[in-house]
């Protein structure tokens, strides 16, 4: 009778020729392997096409009344990189946070006017004169009379004082105390062709509305330029992460339990010290004028470092450290006999790495792998979204029938909406399109989104296959090292690529359509922020918390599947089945051993960023004397340590998932081992005596011979 159970399965029976991963295997999942090479043909065809009819000169460069790009190298506009509005009070109408566009003529200027002027005046004067020009358009003829130029939209009326931002021309306002606006220390100024004052708050709210759809470029120009001014001591900051990181696997492989330790008490040091900085400058901050401000009250602001200046940032800082450290503090009391354990476990995947060296180094390919597929998703992303036509609508300042309907420049001048609206002006709007390809162009978008969750999951298995196939050949190798067969994670590399490319694009294609449709709720979350239906909302919380869920269950069968894959080479589905059987078979040992193992490879990456970032932190902000003026003036010093310590987290975690996919290898073939054999001499266990002792099983066996 069958030892069967629904939920387990029934266990492994012993098999004398079972010597590991099986050499002697076919295709796997074909059919979900043809579906992955025509999805990946389309998406070639998608970028390709996204290419010809993309333009990224429309996410660098401003654009003026005609579309053309300001300040574009290689065009006639290439001096002039600036753009100017000859009417900056027209954009506080609605139509900009509808349009994205001030209705007033929009001109490349070389530099922003400094100074007060007005048409009229500028006319009585040559000097005078021939600086109004370059804020004219192309080709005004100065001679005429004020009326006229105005008239035909030539000239604007009025330059005020103006800066740079965002290479927009905007107003030079200044707030005093008191709330007073100020525009080169005038509260008011007077147009005078039109005949009356302008007040300098009236400025203020034009340049906000004129400002408001390029707020979030302004910020990303800032970060762009930090990163242009610190990109070199990034890739320093992500070297030394690496070094750390290699160096501390080394050690790790040479004297585990001892820098499992200090690794633990390391964690606690460097987040205490995160502690006692927070107080340090919430303490320094305290009776300082403007510091008791509150984050509500400050609102959001572009220059995050006035954050730092009050506070309550501080106090929040601490507190979250302070929330960490107790739970590492409780987790490490109430797992201490755990730790032993899975501290031995370590000990014993240190011994597969140090046979399987070049595990080590298989990170750097699935990392270049990644990035290949992040770099072609964002340029295609970019392209794609500025494969735009340009549209040009009718702007006037009187009644128009016309107003707002879409035009033509090079016919405008020439119909008859000129006669009947005289003041009327045909203006560059936006980009958008009415062919087939601009109808279409949110599919493509959302292809290439599902494409890109497609591959990096793919990518992702692809380097989970391999390692565990490498691992799995070490664990069955009977005498260690010498039943090892040669260049195990090329072999596994291998076998995953010629027989079970079908496997792994069907499981990140599951877990692509879930992550798709995390996505798609997010967006869906977004849209409902504003909205007063709260039963909508409580339903949309529920659905991102089960799919984020269903994510996290998906990528742990996903990873126990790809296991039994490797050593099998069954397809997806039977691999994902017998993996689930053989882990609720041992649910007692998975829970105590796998779960805190991972806990303390996690405290492994925690050391590591911590480590890399208080470093980056000391010297982007000028604290190490030694460097001080090595460092880099930045707009936002956050930025680079910020990047640098998310590309320390990725590299530490790209060296210990190799740890890491080594313990799950390692507890799932000890687990089958324990089916198969009974440690007699007739059925011997593969593991060594070290593996057994740390599992506490109470069996007499003779075990794996093992050499040094």
């Amino acid at each position: 009778m069958h030892n069967f159970n629904v939920f387990t399965g029934e266990p492994r029976k012993f098999d004398p020729t079972f010597k590991g991963p099986i050499y002697n295997r076919g295709c796997t999942d074909i059919l979900c392997c043809i579906l992955f090479i025509l999805a990946l043909l389309g998406y070639f065809a998608v970028g390709i096409l996204a290419w010809s009819q993309g333009d990224p000169r429309k996410v660098i460069y401003p654009t003026d009344s005609k579309g053309q790009f300001c300040g574009q190298v290689g065009s006639p506009l290439e001096k002039k990189p600036l753009l100017f509005y000859f009417n900056i009070m027209k954009c506080a109408s609605p139509l900009v946070l509808l349009e994205f566009q001030c209705p007033t003529t929009q001109i490349c200027v070389e530099r922003c006017p400094d100074k007060f002027m007005t048409l009229l005046k500028a006319l009585q004067n040559e000097d005078d004169r021939e600086y109004y020009k370059q804020f004219c358009k192309e080709g005004v003829d100065m001679t005429k009379v004020t009326p006229e130029i105005l008239k035909d939209g030539l000239c604007p009326s009025i330059l005020t004082p103006s800066k740079n931002f965002t290479r927009r021309c905007l107003p030079a306002l200044e707030t005093l105390k008191g709330g007073v606006v100020v525009v080169g220390n005038e509260t008011t100024f007077r147009d005078d062709y039109a005949g009356e004052n302008i007040n300098a708050t009236d400025l203020l709210e034009a340049s906000k509305k004129s400002n408001a759809v390029v707020e979030a470029r302004a910020v990303a120009m800032r970060i762009f330029e930090d990163y242009t001014q610190s990109w070199h001591w990034i890739l320093l900051g992500l070297v030394i992460a690496m070094l750390v990181s290699l160096i501390f696997i080394l050690l790790l492989r040479c004297l585990a339990g001892v820098m499992v330790w200090v690794m633990i008490i390391m964690v606690i040091i460097v987040i205490g010290y995160g502690i006692f900085h927070c107080y340090m400058q919430y303490a320094s901050l305290k009776g300082q004028a403007g510091s008791d401000v509150t984050i509500k009250d400050l609102g959001l602001q572009t220059d995050f470092s006035v954050y730092l200046q009050i506070q309550q940032t501080w106090l929040a800082f601490m507190i979250i450290l302070c929330i960490v450290e107790v739970v590492i503090i409780l987790l490490l009391i109430f797992l201490r006999k755990r730790l032993l354990i899975a501290i031995a476990l370590i000990k014993e995947a240190s011994k597969a790495i140090g046979h399987v060296m070049s595990s080590l180094f298989y990170p750097l390919l699935t990392f270049a792998l990644l990035s290949l597929v992040i770099a072609y998703w964002a340029i295609t992303a970019v392209f794609l979204s500025t494969s735009s036509e340009p549209v040009y609508k009718i702007f006037n300042t009187t009644e128009c029938m016309y107003s707002r309907d879409t035009c033509k420049p090079e016919t405008f001048n020439s119909s008859n909406i000129t006669t009947e609206c005289p003041d009327a002006e045909c203006l560059f709007a936006f980009y958008g399109g009415e062919t087939l390809y601009h109808k279409y162009l949110i599919l493509f978008q959302f292809y290439n989104v599902f494409l890109f969750f497609w591959c990096a999951n793919f990518v992702t298995a692809l380097g989970q296959v391999t390692l565990a196939g490498a691992f799995a050949s070490y664990y069955w190798a009977f005498k260690k090292p010498d039943d090892i067969p040669a260049y195990p994670v090329f072999n596994s590399l291998g076998r995953a690529l010629r027989y079970h490319t079908g496997s792994l694009a069907f499981g990140s294609l599951i877990l692509a359509i879930v992550q798709v449709i995390r996505v798609i709720l997010e967006y869906l979350d977004q849209k409902l922020k504003g909205a007063q239906n709260k039963c909508a909302k409580f339903l949309l919380s529920c659905l991102k918390c089960c799919f984020w869920c269903l994510e996290k269950c998906i990528k742990f069968l996903n990873r126990n599947a790809y296991i039994m894959v490797a050593i099998y080479g069954k397809n997806f589905c039977t691999s994902a089945k017998d993996a689930f059987f053989l882990l609720m078979r041992n649910i007692v040992r998975v829970a105590v051993l796998d779960k805190v193992t991972d806990f303390l490879l996690f405290l492994g990456k925690l050391l590591v960023v911590g480590i890399v970032g208080i470093c980056s932190f000391f010297f982007f902000t000028g604290k190490i004397k030694i460097v001080e003026d090595a460092a880099p003036s930045l707009n936002y010093y956050w930025v680079p340590i910020l990047t640098v310590v998310f590309g320390a987290y990725l590299i530490a975690h790209g060296f210990f998932s190799v740890y890491a996919m080594c313990v799950d290898t390692l507890f799932l073939c000890f687990c089958e081992d324990l089916e198969r054999n009974d440690g007699s001499s007739g059925k011997p266990f593969f593991m060594s005596a070290e593996l057994h002792q740390i599992l506490s099983i109470e069996k007499k066996y003779k075990p794996a011979q093992e050499s040094a």
